[in-house]
Order: structure tokens, then sequence, then C-alpha cells
């Protein structure tokens, strides 16, 4: 498949394994040679450790490496260096980052907080992305597919991200849906509902 020119804000979703996470760095390196990419996580253990230095090797180097797992629009522009486009990886921890900063310690966040807090960062990214006039691709993971979890955390995130996707793919100029390795354009097969 060709890659398409990745113009605005693009949204690319999909599952886990899904392949979204090596399309959007393909899209991210048809913008140009000096990609901005933001890691949104932390390696908490050996697997992610792993899992961090996998997406590191694939990375070409060029590329430059923004460890944020917050605050994502405010470390992109506190930066002021030239890029050609900005990838962030993974919009689902940044989620995850989220609620157990909002929580404090507790094993549940204030859902009303947590989606104050999360719109703002969707806002300040969406914002971001059209002050600097440079492609933004959001690598997220599709959670409307599954289960509705057991617990309560779990059906916070589940909500927390959904609504974040859809406020962003509202935003976006592509919207991409990662199915085994497979780009469907969302934009040109579906319709938003009202």
């Amino acid at each position: 498949m060709r890659l398409p020119d990745p113009t605005g804000l693009v949204l690319v979703l999909g599952g886990i394994r899904s392949g979204k996470s090596a399309f959007a760095e393909g899209l991210a390196a048809r913008a140009g040679e000096r990609v901005l990419y933001v890691a949104t996580g932390a390696a908490t253990d050996p697997e992610m450790a792993a899992r961090i230095a996998a997406h590191r090797a694939r990375r070409p180097r060029p590329w430059r490496t923004l460890e944020a797992p917050l605050g994502i629009a405010t470390a992109v522009e506190a930066l002021d260096a030239k890029y050609d486009a900005v990838l962030l990886d993974d919009l689902g921890v940044l989620v995850s980052n989220l609620m157990l900063a909002a929580a404090g310690g507790a094993p549940l966040a204030d859902a009303a907080e947590c989606w104050r807090r999360l719109e703002a960062e969707v806002e300040g990214m969406v914002a971001a992305q059209g002050a600097a006039s440079k492609p933004w691709i959001i690598v997220t993971s599709e959670v409307g597919s599954g289960l509705v979890p057991t617990t309560a955390v779990g059906r916070q995130f589940v909500d927390l991200l959904g609504r974040a996707n859809q406020q962003l793919a509202r935003a976006a100029r592509g919207v991409y849906f990662m199915i085994a390795g497979y780009a469907l354009d969302v934009l040109a097969l579906g319709q938003r509902i009202e």
C-alpha cells in the first residue's frame, strides 16, 4: 500500500499489535526527516523496557525523541525545535498516566476531573498542531470493539479513551483504522453520526 501524505492532524487507531505504530511511523517519515517522536510510555518493568527498546530501534536516526507522559502540547512547544512532523505514541498510555496522576494514590480517580484534564490535553494538542501547521500523527487504541471491563478503573479508562478518540477524530484530517496490518481510511469509508 502506498502511504498517504500526512497533513494536519492524523489519528491512527487499532487494537494491540494491529500495526498502528508502524503505519504511523511510515506516515511521519513521509512528512520529512525531522520527526519529533513523543513517547508517553515509561519503562516500569522489563517487558515494557523491551517494548520501548524495540520502538526506539525502529526509528530513523534523525528523529528526536521527547518523553512526555503528560502535558504534551506544552512539552512540544517548549522545545522550540524545527521538525517536519510530530508523532505521538500512544494516547492510551497518556490516558493511563493521567488517571494515575489524577487518582493521587486512590484506587479510582474522579471521572469528571479526569475528563476535564484529558479534554484539556486533547484541545492543547489540536491547538499546537494548528499553530505549527505541521502534521501531528497520534496513535491510539480502539477500545470500543471489546468487552466492557469488569472493573471500575477499566471502565473509566475505556470511557475516557473512547471520548478522546472521538474528539480527536472530529478534528482530524485523516483517520486510519488498523486491522492485522491493513489500514482502512475511516473518513473515506465512514460517515460521522452527530
